[in-house]
């Protein structure tokens, strides 16, 4: 007879896939950009296949910030770090936040976004290294966010002056 698993095992699995975004933060080298470059193929299949347009992608950053927070939370957890490398659905939502202030929407806008989103994550001027040191998965999830919204304000002011 099959043996069945708890449900606490079930969730921390399904936990673990949200917060790598289904394997994107198991890559080896840079789990991080795999997260960020994973969250562009969503929103360009979003946008080009399902015509959606690029402030749209906000709201589904918003609506998917609970579960972010959750499955970073739960990972963690699990892990026993406080940060895993691994949980990677931060990038998703900060990197769908910037390109939600994409007003022109060209190969240019693509690359501007992904490079925009990963130089403030990875420089975090304030407030967005602060934003670390909220608890759990809120804090791993919050600075994501916020260096969002400073590459899409970026990106918003380069579209109105339409240097892309």
């Amino acid at each position: 007879m099959r043996e069945r698993s708890s449900p606490a095992k079930w969730m921390i699995s399904v936990a673990r896939a949200i917060a790598t975004w289904f394997g994107c933060g198991l890559v080896p080298v840079a789990p991080g950009t795999a997260g960020s470059l994973g969250a562009i193929a969503v929103a360009w299949l979003l946008i080009r296949c399902a015509g959606w347009q690029t402030w749209w992608l906000i709201p589904l950053a918003l609506a998917v910030l609970p579960v972010a927070i959750w499955s970073a939370t739960v990972t963690a957890e699990a892990s026993g770090r406080k940060d895993p490398g691994l949980v990677v659905v931060d990038e998703v939502v900060g990197q769908w936040i910037t390109l939600g202030g994409c007003l022109h929407l060209n190969w240019l806008a693509w690359v501007l976004a992904f490079c925009l989103f990963r130089l403030f994550d990875i420089w975090k001027p304030w407030p967005v290294r602060q934003l670390e040191a909220l608890p759990k998965g809120t804090g791993i999830v919050a600075d994501d966010c916020m260096a969002g919204v400073y590459g899409a304000l970026v990106l918003a002011a380069a579209g109105w002056f339409n240097f892309y």
